[in-house]
């Protein structure tokens, strides 16, 4: 049978518009179809607006501890729509890079929405495409709880295009997302509250890293609530809120804030019309080569939810388009010892195992860290503590996972996430010369271990 297309991308997220390319670059002819904005949450509403807004939210310590090396400095005086205007600019300019990469790539670029009629052929525009090959990189959506008053709430999208920065902020939940835009709104100025539910925020983290992390919020003033919860939500005559908590509590509020969770995004897809499956979470249901319960379907990104991260999705974009069109540089992507960074003010960097992974998996450990006060804030009031942690097994030396809290902690992990890959011995790191004086160079000075 001959197809319109051999490969048929619907999202040009990070995967789909990786997957894209490089399967044309192979010779195949490929299309993707995009509904939203091109470069997906990541480009858009996700990591990139994101960090732009921690750098903003940072720009407030940077003044108060420059008086300690002598600036003076005026009153300084924060604009939320000079920053926003900037955001959305930039933004821009990276929506038409990625206009630019799919069109030189001689991919055929739809905008609007496609719809699957079924395992071989989509709806777009009225018109009908076949394809040899479909794949969904569709990505996710935030999720808001259906609450009373759930309407008056807003998720991580509508936060990027808040016309003005609110006063009082209450933040809900205990992931990344929850953790790192309290941060923002707590450095611009708001004054922030974070809820949720259980114990302790970012579940799946090592033990030291959460701690330490609470700390350092609740030093810098930011109000973190654990085990509570939002029963409903109240609009005021003025235009505020009054959330009403499961205890009792009445908390005022200009904005309610969800970080609770995204879900794929398969509105409208047809995937009625195919036999692509759900797994018991609601996600596409892949095997190990992306390939859905229907054989010409496959699915990478959030959409699969596995690990929601974008260098993941491109992996996993790159390892469908070398095994259908480049099979002898295909290579499985390897979920292990993956870098994450959470930008929260101050920063985590964590790769490979925390300690409670390391014991649950069997292993005997030795445990590796260091709690310091950075050397920039020496000549400052300013009293943060930076945490670097190894986890070694006891048995051959290797290092298990490197974990940190602390400025810059996704930039010096990256470097260590190398080592980790490699393989690197305990012994590795010691006989490894730092770079002085830096923070980094602690981890290949710690020496004792806190755990025998």
């Amino acid at each position: 049978m001959t197809y319109d297309f051999d490969l048929f991308v619907i999202g040009a997220g990070s995967g789909g518009v990786r997957a894209a390319r490089f399967a044309a670059g192979y010779g195949a002819r490929v299309a993707v179809a995009e509904s939203r904005y091109l470069g997906g949450t990541c480009v858009n509403v996700g990591c990139v607006p994101k960090k732009l807004l921690v750098y903003g939210a940072h720009f407030a310590e940077d003044f108060e501890q420059a008086q300690g090396f002598g600036w003076s400095l005026g009153d300084a005086r924060f604009d939320w729509p000079t920053l926003i205007a900037n955001k959305n600019r930039e933004i821009a300019r990276l929506n038409g890079i990625y206009r630019n990469l799919l069109l030189g790539s001689g991919v055929t670029l739809l905008e609007g929405h496609a719809r699957l009629l079924d395992e071989h052929r989509v709806e777009f525009g009225g018109q009908r495409y076949s394809a040899r090959h479909i794949l969904l990189a569709t990505g996710g959506w935030p999720h808001i709880p259906d609450i009373p008053g759930h309407e008056h709430a807003i998720g991580s999208n509508e936060a990027f295009f808040l016309e003005q920065l609110p006063k009082r902020v209450l933040v809900v939940g205990g992931g990344y997302i929850a953790v790192e835009f309290a941060s923002i709104f707590h450095g611009l100025g708001a004054e922030t509250s974070l809820l949720y539910r259980r114990e302790l925020f970012l579940r799946g983290f090592d033990g030291a890293v959460r701690t330490h992390l609470r700390d350092e919020l609740s030093k810098r003033g930011l109000d973190l609530q654990f085990n509570c919860d939002i029963e409903r939500i109240d609009k005021q005559a003025d235009g505020s809120l009054l959330a009403i908590l499961q205890d009792g509590r009445r908390l005022a509020t200009d904005c309610v804030f969800y970080a609770t969770g995204r879900r794929p995004m398969l509105d409208n897809l047809g995937l009625e019309n195919t036999g692509v499956e759900l797994d018991e979470r609601g996600f596409i249901k892949v095997d190990e080569q992306f390939q859905t319960s229907a054989p010409s379907i496959l699915a990478i990104g959030d959409v699969i939810g596995r690990v929601q991260l974008t260098p993941v999705a491109l992996a996993e974009g790159m390892a469908v388009a070398r095994r259908l069109f480049k099979p002898e540089e295909y290579r499985p992507v390897d979920y292990q010892s993956i870098p994450t960074a959470v930008f929260s003010l101050p920063n985590i960097g964590t790769v490979g195992l925390s300690e409670e992974q390391a014991k649950a998996a069997g292993h005997q450990v030795k445990v590796y860290e260091s709690r310091f006060r950075p050397m920039k804030l020496t000549l400052t009031d300013c009293q943060e503590r930076t945490l670097m942690k190894l986890v070694v097994d006891a048995d051959s030396d290797r290092v298990l996972g490197c974990h940190m809290v602390g400025p810059e902690a996704g930039e010096i992990i990256q470097g260590l996430a190398v080592a980790l890959k490699a393989g690197a011995t305990k012994r590795i790191f010691d006989e490894t010369i730092g770079v002085h004086p830096t923070a980094a160079e602690e981890f290949v000075t710690m020496r004792a271990p806190i755990t025998p």
